[in-house]
């Protein structure tokens, strides 16, 4: 299991990754990798995230983006020093890849926008992780 953790604009971001070796089938070339974000707010004013942006590379050189509402179908409000976790997954079509983005946040008190960076965190199976 992978970690790294960043904070921008008061908002700290850790990522966790790892392969899903369960749900992977490599001969269809299909890897899936799961994440935990971890949000915690440093900030004295509650914050909401409101959207995000990702940016996924696979090793083969395929590169996507993916932006969209909230996380997981949330847009959860974190008072300070609140934390929020989540976990997500990922589908290469090769062994290792990364990712990273950022999440478009909103101050609630007096509603301006702001964005947060999450760090680049590496996808890679286990079975190549020696």
């Amino acid at each position: 299991m992978a970690m790294t953790s960043e904070v921008s604009n008061g908002v700290s971001v850790t990522v966790e990754s790892i392969f899903d070796m369960g749900q992977s089938n490599a001969l269809q070339h299909d890897f899936v990798f799961a994440y935990c974000i971890t949000l915690e707010n440093f900030n004295n004013f509650p914050v909401q995230l409101i959207s995000r942006h990702w940016y996924i590379y696979d090793s083969n050189g395929t590169n996507r983006e993916v932006e969209g509402m909230g996380v997981i179908g949330k847009q959860p409000i974190l008072q300070p020093g609140e934390r929020f976790q989540y976990v997500s997954a990922c589908n290469l079509q090769t062994e290792m890849g990364k990712m990273w983005g950022s999440y478009k946040m909103q101050n609630r008190n007096n509603l301006t926008h702001f964005t947060i960076s999450i760090p680049v965190f590496n996808l890679i199976a286990t079975f190549k992780d020696n």
